[in-house]
């Protein structure tokens, strides 16, 4: 779409990401994992906010530096992080197809990805991720219908709020 993630908002946002995955993972072996894994997600965040696009090399990216590292501190845990990412695949993959989709597909793989990442840190991890993203889409979405701001315009970008989401959910990991 020939949109750019820069953005003046980026390295605060980007600050405030990593303080609150600081301050949620503590002194753990996982700290390091966020944060890295926070750099793909920032740059996901801005697209899909700036083109309503997730690009799957970027959505890759995130897996990687998110999942590999997880896979090798957490093994005993790859089970339910594969479990993770195939249920909120198959759950998101089928709201995608409903008629009047609000969901592309760029959103289902985040958010399998998401699935999959925060299934490393537990059950209750994949549950608030996936909860906080639609409390924070949801609002903005019923003021925008309320106030007709949305009427034949664009889409509602969902992947900043799932990776909000994914954040804040890392205060629930175990």
């Amino acid at each position: 779409c020939g949109c750019s993630p820069r953005s003046a908002a980026v390295v605060p946002v980007g600050a405030v990401v990593c303080a609150v995955l600081a301050v949620a993972a503590g002194p753990s072996e996982m700290l390091p994992v966020y944060l890295l894994a926070a750099v793909p997600g920032l740059l996901l965040a801005v697209l899909d906010l700036r083109c309503l696009r997730l690009p799957d090399p970027l959505v890759g990216a995130l897996v990687l530096i998110g999942a590999g590292p997880s896979a090798v501190l957490r093994p005993e845990r790859i089970g339910a992080a594969l479990a993770g990412g195939g249920l909120v695949l198959t759950a998101y993959l089928v709201l995608a197809l409903l008629p009047r989709r609000g969901l592309g597909l760029g959103d289902v793989k985040l958010a399998a990805a998401l699935g999959l990442i925060l299934g490393f840190a537990g059950w209750p991890a994949v549950v608030a991720g996936l909860a906080a993203a639609h409390l924070i889409n949801g609002p903005v979405a019923l003021f925008l219908l309320l106030t007709r701001r949305a009427g034949g315009r664009r889409a509602l970008p969902f992947g900043p709020a799932l990776l909000a989401g994914a954040v804040l959910a890392t205060f629930t990991a175990v």
